[in-house]
């Protein structure tokens, strides 16, 4: 690791927090999005125990190969900005990081569970107003040049930890002078925990996950796949518990092209 990165990351405060996972995606590409659900799981059971930063990288002028025909159909609609859909999320950070996190993955569903046309200013500041960001401050920052540093920062940190592939994540402990842990690409949740457990020298307990219901009720909209690797229940078995809340009006399903979906009824 050269000195840039190791002098930015000694001005990171961990808040008592022994380690820190920094997160390099394209927060368009689907196997990023994919791997939301086993970051949401390690925050449910070992979150005392480190701090997140979601680090932007990748070609983001443009969605990604997958989306080409969402891409040409916004083309033709004259709505594509070139980054800013990319920097809206930074936008979003500038409100906190917590905000910029729930903008990030609220961002995400809307083009993987809804099909949105998330390069449209207005569905943009629908997913910032749906968080509860301030919207008039949020339209100025992705105009600023605080919001435009702040992506920059991203690419430079990318090129700094020779981040090529995406997702990737780097774990990094409480001793500055340790090399960070890096691993790139998508694996089970019980190799994440593992890397977990070995920086901490074994000491790492986790939290019980809450009840569906009661998870459910926290979230705007989440997919059969994500509750089935969050509570490691077979997917079909999933899909028939929510299927039971689906008959007792506690949860509405949403189908998409990328599975289905499920969102929280006032009664849930």
């Amino acid at each position: 690791m050269d000195w840039k990165t190791q002098s930015f990351l000694k001005l990171k405060d961990i808040r008592n927090k022994p380690i820190e996972i920094y997160v390099f995606i394209d927060p368009f590409c689907e196997e990023c999005w994919l791997l939301n659900p086993i970051i949401k799981k390690l925050q449910l059971q070992y979150g005392d125990y480190f701090t997140l930063k979601h680090v932007l990288c990748g070609d983001l002028t443009v969605l990604n190969n997958g989306n080409r025909r969402q891409k040409t159909n916004m083309m033709e609609q004259g709505t594509v900005v070139p980054h800013l859909a990319a920097i809206s999320i930074k936008a979003a950070e500038l409100q906190g990081k917590r905000n910029g996190i729930r903008f990030l993955r609220r961002l995400q569903e809307l083009l993987f569970a809804e099909q949105a046309n998330i390069t449209d200013i207005n569905t943009l500041e629908k997913c910032a107003r749906s968080v509860g960001l301030d919207c008039k401050e949020f339209i100025r920052d992705i105009y600023s040049s605080s919001a435009a540093r702040a992506f920059q920062c991203d690419i430079r940190i990318s090129s700094e930890m020779n981040v090529t592939e995406m997702p990737a994540m780097v774990f990094f402990n409480e001793h500055i002078e340790d090399e960070g842990l890096k691993i790139t690409g998508r694996y089970s949740y019980s190799i994440y925990v593992q890397i977990l457990k070995e920086m901490m020298d074994g000491y790492a307990h986790p939290t019980k996950i809450p009840p569906l219901e009661k998870y459910l009720s926290g979230q705007s909209i989440i997919s059969t796949h994500d509750l089935s690797v969050i509570y490691d229940i077979p997917y079909q078995q999933m899909e028939r518990k929510l299927k039971k809340l689906q008959l007792q009006r506690k949860v509405e399903k949403i189908n998409s092209a990328y599975g289905s979906y499920w969102k929280c009824l006032q009664s849930c």
